[in-house]
């Protein structure tokens, strides 16, 4: 039998992408362990189709998003983008 997976937390995703991106804002959300939705403002997706910038979030996540998480939902801007929308609401 193998070892127990710890339950995945918004919390430890949102720290898992700031400590391997630049990122000006991580906001995580997701209580059930296994499908959460994310808000990642960073300056690394300037340049970068959307394509492109959830790549980046899934290789910072690296082998969690095969094996612990199961559904990531995300919206990623750049920091002009993020500003844009802001002054807009």
């Amino acid at each position: 039998m193998k070892g127990k997976l710890q339950m995945v937390t918004a919390d430890s995703i949102k720290t898992h992408i700031e400590t391997s991106m630049s990122c000006e804002l991580v906001h995580v959300e997701g209580d059930d362990g296994y499908h959460f939705s994310a808000i990642i403002v960073s300056p690394e997706f300037r340049g970068k189709n959307m394509v492109q910038q959830h790549q980046l979030v899934y290789r910072a996540l690296g082998d969690r998003m095969k094996q612990e998480i199961h559904a990531l939902s995300m919206k990623t801007m750049t920091p002009e983008q993020w500003a844009e929308s802001n002054n807009q609401n």
